[in-house]
């Protein structure tokens, strides 16, 4: 058998790759790979639409900042299309009446997703109402915790609060509202395209979405019609178990 032999140094930028827990991770913060798919994500969570790799590169954005501070006039010369350029410019714009929760997930810090977020912001009016006991009281583990508080000690604090969003959400904290329900979507969904839609949907109509079944769960959706060990798990707890999502959200 052929040894496969790892590689010792990033691909995008030649830094040092060094391992951790059985995966290569590249730490140079210039790294351009990093970068592009950083921004990727970023406009991917919220919801700009035509800024693939190619895009970034041939406006070439480098952070967040680019983003936002490139004129209409720039955009459109480097992408060669007024009619590409003023669509991505307006994309762009909108996005700055995003809410915190959904602002967080698109900084790429480990742990803070969808569902962190949602936790988070059911606990604050503000990103900086941040503290550790705000992340313990939202029920966030104390990895994620500390990637969080990290974030926002260092990048947020150093610049990333100069961005044009209001930072604030619209989220009514968990002690001036009470939950309709925490939900966990076992399989795959009939009645929308992908989990990540149907999460937005229930969580803008007050319900808690988790990705595993956990002790506090008390509605499985399960629209696959396949008696999964979690359905089971579901079964024998007494968990309702719905078989189309709409049960609950409606047409």
């Amino acid at each position: 058998m052929r040894e496969i032999i790892p590689p010792t140094n990033c691909p995008s930028c030649s830094g040092l790759l060094v391992w951790e827990k059985d995966q290569l991770f590249c730490h140079n913060t210039q790294c351009s790979g990093k970068t592009t798919k950083k921004i990727e994500h970023f406009a991917s969570t919220l919801k700009i639409k035509g800024l693939g790799p190619k895009t970034v590169a041939k406006l070439q954005i480098i952070d967040y900042f680019d983003l936002y501070e490139m004129p209409l006039e720039t955009m459109i010369d480097a992408l060669q299309s007024e009619k590409l350029g003023v669509k991505l410019y307006r994309e762009i714009q909108a996005s700055k009446s995003v809410d915190l929760v959904q602002l967080l997930p698109a900084f790429s810090i480990k742990l803070i997703g969808r569902s962190a977020s949602a936790k988070l912001c059911a606990h604050l009016h503000h990103i900086e109402d941040i503290t550790e006991d705000t992340c313990k009281d939202a029920g966030l583990g104390p990895t994620a915790t500390q990637n969080l508080l990290d974030w926002f000690y260092e990048e947020y604090a150093d610049g990333l609060d100069r961005l044009p969003f209001s930072w604030k959400t619209k989220q009514k904290p968990k002690t001036e509202v009470l939950l309709k329900g925490i939900v966990c979507i076992s399989g795959k969904l009939k009645s929308y395209k992908t989990k990540a839609a149907a999460t937005e949907v229930l969580e803008k109509m007050g319900y808690l979405v988790k990705s595993s079944l956990t002790k506090d769960v008390n509605i499985l959706v399960n629209e696959s019609g396949i008696e999964s060990a979690k359905t089971q798990a579901a079964r024998d707890r007494g968990v309702k178990i719905i078989t189309n999502l709409k049960e609950i959200i409606g047409n």
